[in-house]
Parts: C-alpha cells; sequence; structure tokens
C-alpha cells in the first residue's frame, strides 16, 4: 500500500458530488443500518469496533451523533479515551483499552483510541521513538487478536480536516452558546503543532496498518457522514448475517 500522505488529499468532497442526492443516499443507509444493526445483535456471532481519530474540532462528536444516535442504544457503546488517570498509567498502555473491545453482537465507538499513546505523546516528547514503535507493534498485536480471534470487524476511521476549518471550528466555541461547553483554551495552543501532528499520523498510517486506515474528507459534516456510513453499512452487509432460528429448528 502506497504511503498516504494527507497533504495530497482533500478535505472537501469533490465538486461533482451533490450534496442533497449525498444526504438522501446517507439516510437511505441509515435506515437499513438500523435492521443491520438488530441482526448483528441478535446473530451475535461478530461485533464492531469503530475507531475515530482526528485533531479537535475534526467532527468525531458529530459523527456518533449523526450515524450511530439512531440506532437501539441497547447495541451500541461509545468510549472516550481521555488523559490517562493515574491508575491506568500504572498498566500497560493497552489495558484501559482492552476493556472496551466489543464482545459479540455489539458496536464499540472509540472517540479517540489506543491510538494517542503515539500520537500526543511523541508530538510532546513524552515518549521515545523506541518506546512508540514497540507500541505500533503491540497495537497492530491486538487488533488482529480482536480480528481474528473475537470475529471483530475493525473500522479506523481519520477525519481529515484543513487547519482553516479546524480554526474556524474553534473560534465558533467562543461565540455559539450551544458550543460554548466544548471550548478548551488548551486546544489553540495544540492547533500549534499541526505539523508535528500530520508526520506522527502518517507514520501511524503506514506501520498501524493491519486494518487500513480510512481517510475521510471531514471540511463538510454532509459528506464525511455519508463516508463513514458507506463503510459502516458496507461492512455490516458484507458479513451476510441471518437470524436465529428456533433451538428445535437448527
Amino acid at each position: 500500500m502506497p504511503a498516504i500522505k494527507l497533504k495530497e488529499i482533500s478535505t472537501r468532497a469533490p465538486e461533482s458530488i451533490s450534496k442533497e442526492k449525498t444526504k438522501g443516499e446517507t439516510d437511505a443507509m441509515l435506515s437499513e443500518l438500523d435492521d443491520l444493526q438488530n441482526l448483528l445483535y441478535a446473530e451475535n456471532r461478530h461485533s464492531l469496533l469503530v475507531v475515530l481519530q482526528g485533531m479537535d474540532a475534526s467532527g468525531k462528536d458529530g459523527a456518533i451523533r449523526e450515524v450511530f444516535g439512531k440506532l437501539n442504544p441497547q447495541g451500541v457503546m461509545v468510549k472516550s479515551y481521555k488523559v490517562p488517570t493515574e491508575e491506568e498509567l500504572s498498566h500497560d498502555f493497552l489495558w484501559r483499552i482492552h476493556s472496551h473491545a466489543p464482545p459479540k453482537g455489539m458496536i464499540q465507538i472509540f472517540n479517540r483510541s489506543h491510538y494517542e499513546d503515539i500520537l500526543v505523546t511523541r508530538v510532546h516528547k513524552w515518549c521515545d521513538n523506541a518506546t512508540a514503535h514497540n507500541r505500533m507493534d503491540a497495537i497492530n498485536d491486538f487488533e488482529k487478536l480482536l480480528a481474528l480471534h473475537n470475529n471483530t470487524q475493525i473500522l479506523k476511521f481519520y477525519l481529515h480536516v484543513s487547519p482553516e476549518e479546524q480554526m474556524e471550528r474553534l473560534k465558533e466555541r467562543t461565540s455559539n452558546p450551544k458550543k460554548m461547553w466544548k471550548y478548551n483554551e488548551k486546544d489553540i495552543e495544540e492547533a500549534k503543532y499541526w505539523d508535528e501532528y500530520m508526520n506522527m499520523y502518517e507514520e501511524c498510517f503506514s506501520k498501524c496498518d493491519y486494518i487500513p486506515w480510512h481517510i475521510i474528507p471531514s471540511d463538510q459534516n454532509w459528506y464525511k457522514e455519508y463516508l463513514i456510513t458507506k463503510k459502516v453499512y458496507e461492512t455490516l452487509k458484507g458479513l451476510n448475517m441471518k437470524y436465529p432460528k428456533l433451538k428445535s429448528d437448527r
């Protein structure tokens, strides 16, 4: 697989794509996705792990709300990873991750994930390169374990937003009453490390590739939601799941 260069990938939808038509296709897939999620739960043979990574204000929360918010909450779990606690830091870096891996029948969403331990930690020099590369090997082994031994389908999305769009969204949090709760003065400071983050993400894409990454143009929310919905829909549809029969008919 050729190396991913984020500067070569647009953060917007192609101009030839119709917004209204695309939103209609998204709605149609979401309607079917509700049935597929119910089937996943009933068959209880597979699970789905959705990893959402991206810079601050890239739209992770919105993707969770708009793509997965209409599904049965009994079959969907969301875990947001913050700064590790003291207890979490006393264990290996995957300890806090593994307990949230999805059981069969469930969809688990990671809002940020185990990848933070080879991204933000390297940008801020909290983790040296040798340790980071060892962690990359461990991540590949971890994802292979889930895929091969628990029938877990893993979808890894990088929400690809432009620095200009990110700054607009961060500034909106200072003026929009509905978004002020998201404001964190540290986000502006963190945005100054943009180039370093892009370098770390690109190395992450190339070395943590047992499960491939999907780069999602995210300057326009409707296009971001379409692409994520389409991939989730196609993944679940491809499992060819069936509802279990009565025990006497098996």
